[in-house]
Parts: structure tokens; sequence; C-alpha cells
């Protein structure tokens, strides 16, 4: 207990149960969330670089350079005009939803302002929504490039997860806004549908519209 806490105990009382309030709500909107996320972005299975890197981050230290990607000349690669083009579609579809995640991400912790520290009903029907969308795209995203990566390769999906998980959370660690994410995404519906056309065994999950 700290020595604020200490001193006028129960004048901070008030405080200490809005503060418990908070952090309970917070984990019931994280936890609608959570339990929708694809398997490999679950916290329980972060591998432990992820924790070391957020203690870098913490101490403000710089990050390690992200992992070269290992292009394979089995690869299906992007042949569509766009942002994409000329790519493998499992490295495309990895990064997209690596966006899509985080986009998951930032409309969960608005959400959580819209519930509890500025109530708005509205905006959290709104957000909640929107991010239980950005979700299912994302895990859409993601089964496609394992899809990929197991097809081209002939690897089992364990190893497809790893082969795509850095690309996919560096894609989404960089944008640090809903815009920005939203920006970042504009370019993923133009892949998704060629690699429908293209491929429609390995993405064969309906997109949902995400704003």
């Amino acid at each position: 207990m700290s020595a604020a806490t200490h001193v006028g105990y129960y004048h901070a009382m008030p405080n200490m149960i809005a503060k418990t309030l908070l952090l309970a709500l917070a984990l019931s909107v994280v936890g609608d969330a959570l339990a929708q996320m694809p398997p490999q972005f679950q916290p329980t299975r972060k591998p432990k670089h992820h924790y070391l890197k957020h203690e870098r981050h913490e101490r403000g230290e710089a990050e390690p350079p992200t992992p070269v990607v290992r292009i394979d000349n089995r690869d299906s690669v992007v042949t569509a005009p766009g942002a994409f083009n000329g790519r493998p579609y499992w490295l495309a579809l990895a990064q997209c939803g690596g966006i899509y995640f985080k986009l998951n991400t930032l409309y969960t912790d608005a959400a959580i302002r819209a519930r509890v520290v500025k109530p708005d009903p509205r905006a959290n029907a709104d957000l909640t929504k929107k991010l239980n969308d950005a979700i299912r795209t994302a895990t859409a995203y993601f089964d496609g490039a394992e899809h990929f990566l197991m097809t081209d390769r002939e690897i089992e999906r364990a190893d497809a997860v790893l082969a795509y998980d850095a690309s996919a959370r560096a894609a989404g660690e960089r944008l640090k806004s809903i815009d920005a994410a939203l920006a970042a995404a504009k370019a993923c519906p133009a892949l998704y549908q060629a690699c429908q056309a293209a491929y429609p065994k390995h993405s064969s999950e309906p997109i949902a519209p995400t704003g």
C-alpha cells in the first residue's frame, strides 16, 4: 500500500472504489475482445520476446530490428495492381491481419473510455461492434496467410504462424491511432478480393466492413 493510501485512508476510499470499478469494467470490455482473438494472439500464448520488447520500450531502450522476412520461391505472389503487388500472398495477408488486429485494440481502448471514463452508451455500442468486426476481419486475414504458407511450403499450422507472426505484429505496432489504422487498411479489401478470385480456398471467410 502506498504512502498516499496510508494518509487519509478513509478520504481515499471513494477514489479506490472508483478505480476498482473502472478496472472491472475495463476488463469486461477487454475480455470480450480477447475471447475472439485468433489463438496465436491470445495473451497466454505470447512468446517471451513480446514481454521483453515491452520492457525495453518502458525503459526507453531502442527496439531490436524486425526479423528479415524469408521469401521462398514456392510462395504464391500477388499479381493484382495495388500496394501489395509482387508481395507473397501470405505476407500481404498477415500484414493486413496485423493492421486489423491493432484496429481492434484501438477500438477496445476507445470503448473503455466510452463505457467508463466519459459514459456514452451509443458510442460504446458503436465501438463494440467495430472492435468485434475488426477482430473477425483480422482472423480471416490470418487464416488466409496460414493457408498459403501451409499449402505453398507444405508446413504445419504452428510453423506457418511462426513464419508470419513477426510481420503481422510489426504492421500493427507502428499504428498509433484509429485514423492511422483505417488509412493503412484501405488497400486490404482489394487484396482480399484478389485473393478470393485467384485462390478461393485460401480466402473463403467473409470480410465484414470496418469503418
